[in-house]
């Protein structure tokens, strides 16, 4: 009886060491979060971070995360940051996944010298998981924009 050999395009590449992997990962969790952990510590009461909303101006007023300051990513800037703690690290969100508004303000944010995790899922999975929202809108907004 013969063996076939068949191509694996999955460990066509080898997967890497568990050090390496290790690494990876919580190189990756230094830089990110997610919704249900960012609730958890806002229920929590939490204080050792602030939440930055980086949509527009309008999605920010029709609905935003409770506690959530606005800074729109385009106009992230030394002045616009200006009153911000450099020793506090930011969480920015933006839309969703499908959104890289909070990725472009992360890259601005700590150009300018913050520490900045990025939400995953943004107000989109905010929403989805049925947590609390304000604005003149709430629940009724748009989810993208």
């Amino acid at each position: 009886m013969s063996q076939v050999n068949r191509f694996s395009r999955v460990l066509e590449i080898p997967a890497a060491s568990p050090e390496a992997i290790h690494r990876h990962y919580l190189n990756k969790l230094e830089m990110e979060t997610d919704v249900s952990d960012v609730q958890f510590d806002l229920a929590q009461g939490t204080n050792e971070f602030t939440l930055i909303d980086v949509r527009g101006a309008k999605a920010y007023e029709e609905c935003h995360i409770p506690g959530a300051s606005h800074l729109w990513s385009a106009n992230i800037n030394e002045a616009t940051t200006a009153h911000l703690d450099k020793d506090r690290p930011i969480v920015a969100y933006c839309w969703g996944p499908a959104c890289n508004g909070a990725t472009k303000a992360a890259v601005r944010l700590s150009a300018l010298g913050f520490k900045v995790k990025e939400m995953l899922g943004g107000i989109e999975y905010w929403r989805k998981e049925g947590f609390e929202v304000e604005g003149t809108k709430g629940t009724e907004a748009p989810l993208v924009g």
